[in-house]
């Protein structure tokens, strides 16, 4: 049965430094907040239960996460593009203890996010206001070779710009990461997936061992959405694959070995000179 539109009241906003506007309004689906940039849909944050993961990839880098270290284990994370801070609260409230950081270039979406839900009190969570790429390069000496997780998840408007596309980004990003630490990064691709499919390549001429979640008729390339790349210095544990797929959401695909040899076929890794942004999707994508 059809659920009936609902039009959510605004109940914050905040302009941006481009013009464009963010607002944080009830989710129209669930329980929580959606923030929504110049009507893209960004995050969404459940601020009385800040493990309800309900955007399908946000859900997928969760479940990846969780496989981290030992279960409750605090983690060292970083977080490029800040959203509704929804995976640092995640993290806070599955890892007590967890040292975060937060860059995102917008202090005035910082300001709305907090102003409106505040950060759990005692949450070792800094934020860091600047272009991800150019605070990435000025972040504490200590952090190198010590994050367990950097979540990649920028984005200008509807489109993930292309200076944080390209193996020179990703080789920054990589020596953060501890030696068995996992980057997972937020792609948004639709028709055909020849954005998509360069991100992987690109990302595997830094990290050898990458996996790739996604809803399996966005993995085929049949209809716009979001995949999670996860990648690794190190071997992601096989035992992961079968909790993934359990993990959902459903129908959900990891693509893994020769699959990720088949899916970036013909694919040449992304560099400075060549980079372009993400594909923007249709105007209609998000309507209610």
């Amino acid at each position: 049965m059809a659920r009936a539109r609902v039009e959510p009241a605004e109940i914050a906003s905040a302009r941006l430094s481009d013009g464009s506007f963010a607002r944080l309004v009830p989710s129209p689906y669930t329980t929580g907040y959606e923030l929504v940039v110049d009507g893209t849909p960004q995050s969404h944050v459940d601020p009385e239960d800040p493990t309800h993961l309900h955007f399908e990839y946000v859900a997928r880098m969760g479940a990846v996460i969780d496989r981290l270290r030992m279960p409750g284990q605090p983690l060292t994370a970083v977080h490029l593009g800040a959203g509704a801070l929804t995976i640092p609260r995640y993290i806070e409230a599955t890892r007590p203890g967890s040292r975060q950081q937060v860059i995102e270039l917008e202090q005035a979406l910082v300001d709305l996010v907090r102003g409106q839900f505040p950060l759990p009190r005692g949450a070792a969570i800094r934020t860091r206001i600047g272009d991800a790429r150019a605070v990435l390069g000025r972040l504490p000496h200590a952090l190198e070779g010590s994050v367990d997780v950097l979540v990649s998840d920028v984005y200008a408007g509807a489109q993930t710009p292309a200076h944080v596309t390209t193996v020179e980004f990703y080789r920054e990003a990589a020596r953060l990461l501890a030696p068995d630490g996992v980057l997972l990064v937020n792609v948004a691709d639709g028709a055909g997936l020849a954005f998509a499919r360069r991100q992987v390549a690109t990302v595997r001429a830094v990290l050898e061992h990458v996996i790739v979640l996604a809803e399996v008729q966005v993995l085929k390339g049949r209809r716009f959405g979001n995949l999670v790349i996860a990648a690794s210095a190190a071997p992601l544990p096989t035992e992961w694959l079968p909790r993934l797929m359990a993990a959902g959401p459903h129908p959900a695909k990891v693509a893994q070995g020769a699959e990720i040899d088949e899916f970036v076929r013909g694919a040449l890794p992304a560099t400075d000179a060549d980079a372009t942004p993400s594909p923007k999707p249709t105007a209609s994508l998000f309507d209610r």
